[in-house]
């Protein structure tokens, strides 16, 4: 079911749907939406070889580079190219570890 079949078949506004959402998971369901898709894209991120970030950006659903490259620095404070470098300088610093081949936390 779409959000706005939902709004419709409840008969509440957006902005009430959105503040109920809110009060009964935590975040709009933007934010929602905006955490499932950049997590999914970190997931996708290979650090072991080179990285197509417009491609990664368009198969994420991005509008483009720079949307992704904001996102990016929103959710961890670092660019995109900034935080493959701490992931691969962690991995470096310890082969082996459980965390190889999973993204870092932003801190």
């Amino acid at each position: 079911m779409a959000i706005g079949d939902l709004r419709a078949a409840a008969g509440v506004s957006s902005t009430h749907l959105a503040q109920r959402f809110k009060e009964l998971i935590g975040v709009t369901p933007k934010r929602l939406a905006r955490t499932h898709r950049f997590a999914a894209t970190v997931f996708a991120i290979n650090p072991a070889g080179p990285i197509d970030w417009g491609d990664l950006a368009s198969r994420a659903g991005y509008f483009d580079q720079a949307h992704f490259g904001h996102e990016f620095r929103a959710f961890t404070g670092f660019t995109p190219t900034r935080y493959v470098e701490v992931r691969r300088q962690f991995l470096r610093e310890h082969p082996g570890h459980v965390l190889d081949g999973w993204p870092l936390p932003a801190d």
